[in-house]
């Protein structure tokens, strides 16, 4: 069965990245850059529309200079 909607783990990765690449001041293009994937995958990552693959999740954690899990931890006030 196909799913409709996004799961949870994937709102919260798209959140996570839009906000630490934003913090870093990077554009999209820049970062996509940096993690060797194109801009136009990482905008639908953050869009939620991707099912990353755990290779791009280290290629991006390691780009923000984080653990892979980090990306995919729902933040403290959001509990």
């Amino acid at each position: 069965m196909k799913r409709s909607h996004p799961g949870v783990l994937r709102i919260i990765l798209a959140t996570n990245l839009r906000r630490l690449r934003l913090e870093k001041g990077y554009s999209q293009d820049a970062f996509g850059y940096l993690c060797g994937l194109d801009r136009t995958y990482v905008g639908s990552i953050e869009r939620g529309e991707r099912n990353v693959s755990i290779d791009n999740l280290e290629r991006i954690a390691r780009a923000l200079n984080l653990e892979p899990w980090q990306l995919i931890r729902q933040p403290d006030g959001d509990r």
